[in-house]
């Protein structure tokens, strides 16, 4: 059993192509599917069901899998170890984060930065289903995401901050004296609100259902940059407070919290549960006491 062996049954998990995971390796379709073959038989079971394409894992691919992706993160928790042994830890970084918290992430990759210069990080717009899939695939170190609404199973999680819930809507518009806003009252208005698949919607759909009304979305996007483009053409939207992390309201707009209920949700760190952690999970959870981040981003102005 070879190392590249493994490697290429993670690549045919995370593509569900022969030919996409074969480019990914860099390497032949007919060199991956050997491999893979000649993993098969090694461990005499199948493990991938064919036809004349990639078709999915039999039962006992699937079992293997899991031990792959161990081993595999294993194999780079070493990496990571000798590379601090000698200095310094080297690598990548690979964080999946929920659109609200995009802008807030800075604060995490700046003090991991700091601490281990030599890291490279890469940060990706997921939802929290997309996150949870790619901590158990192997295919993330860690996320950013919601821990108390619809929170993910076999993770180990650091909570950071609250997020809380804001009416983004013209300066000039119904409500531009209001210091307040109830989710009724939002519910007058046509919106522009992230997609169904964002958890964020579901939160906000939760709320509007906890004030006794259903909203009635002109828009729907998955990007907040597009739903703030919106609110600065006179469609209002609902969005997360860390958006104003770092950057300034827009000219013309306010951002207005909304009541009746009061809203919040923990987002933190989650990484993948496991009895031994890699030096970057342990570096990365290591980092923040609970909940530091709250009263940093409300010194933004939030």
């Amino acid at each position: 059993m070879f190392i590249r062996q493994l490697e290429y049954l993670a690549a045919l998990d995370r593509e569900r192509h022969f030919g996409r995971a074969a480019a990914a390796c860099h390497v032949s379709q007919p060199a991956l599917s050997a491999a893979v073959r000649g993993l098969e038989r090694e461990l005499g079971v199948p493990l991938v069901r064919r036809s004349r394409r990639f078709e999915g894992f039999t039962p006992e691919g699937e079992r293997v899998l899991v031990w792959v992706q161990r081993a595999i993160g294993d194999l780079d928790g070493l990496a990571q170890e000798v590379s601090r042994l000698r200095g310094g830890m080297e690598g990548t970084l690979r964080l999946g984060a929920i659109p609200t918290s995009l802008p807030a992430s800075t604060l995490v990759t700046t003090r991991f930065r700091e601490r281990h210069p030599r890291m490279r990080i890469q940060v990706l717009s997921m939802s929290s289903r997309q996150i949870a899939h790619g901590l158990a695939h192997g295919e993330l170190d860690a996320g950013l995401t919601y821990l108390d609404n619809e929170p993910l199973a076999y993770v180990d999680t650091l909570a950071l901050w609250h997020e809380h819930y804001l009416l983004l809507s013209a300066a000039d518009g119904p409500f531009a004296s209001a210091g307040t806003v109830t989710w009724r009252s939002a519910a007058t208005l046509r919106l522009c609100l992230l997609s169904p698949e964002m958890q964020h919607r579901r939160i906000v759909d939760a709320a509007f259902a906890a004030a006794g009304t259903v909203p009635d979305p002109a828009v729907e996007t998955n990007s907040v940059s597009t739903l703030v483009a919106h609110a600065r053409t006179g469609l209002p939207g609902i969005t997360a407070h860390t958006w104003l992390v770092g950057q300034p309201l827009p000219a013309g707009l306010r951002a207005i919290p909304l009541i009746d209920p009061v809203v919040e949700h923990e987002i933190g760190l989650v990484t993948a549960s496991g009895s031994q952690r890699s030096p970057v999970i342990a570096q990365l959870l290591g980092m923040f006491a609970p909940l530091e981040l709250d009263k940093q981003l409300q010194a933004k102005g939030v």
